[in-house]
């Protein structure tokens, strides 16, 4: 595995034993370290990164087309933005067409709209966003 591996790269280079074990129980139930639980962390948030699962960059990029056009089929839509890697996706509605009761009930319609339509691992985060501004001028 990529552990022991590394964990050999390690020792070869003369990298301290507390490190070594680091490396090489990342992946294990039983860390005995939080060394080895911060290398853990690293190792996941690295492999969040697009094409480090053998994922092709144009791959990414449909997966975050197809997230927010599941969001752009709804009416009242201004722009929808995937963020973190397809984790989440924020939704600015129109305000004068979308109310707040509606912006609520826009949010559970588009993770139905998701759940039923994409192949996702984990969770998707839907934010929907209703914005208003009044501004007057004093002179």
């Amino acid at each position: 595995t990529h552990a022991e591996i590394g964990a050999d790269v390690a020792r070869k280079y003369g990298i301290p034993g507390d490190v070594q074990r680091a490396i090489m129980e990342h992946h294990s139930e039983d860390m005995g370290s939080v060394e080895a639980f911060l290398v853990a962390s690293a190792d996941a948030i690295s492999a969040a990164r697009p094409g480090a699962r053998k994922d092709t960059l144009e791959h990414y990029v449909k997966r975050l087309e197809a997230l927010e056009a599941v969001a752009k089929g709804f009416s009242g839509i201004e722009k929808t933005y995937a963020i973190q890697a397809g984790r989440e996706i924020r939704i600015m509605v129109k305000p004068e067409t979308v109310d707040d009761v509606s912006a609520a009930n826009l949010a559970r319609d588009v993770v139905k709209k998701i759940e039923e339509t994409l192949t996702f691992p984990g969770q998707i985060k839907v934010t929907v966003i209703r914005e208003t501004r009044n501004i007057e001028f004093a002179r």
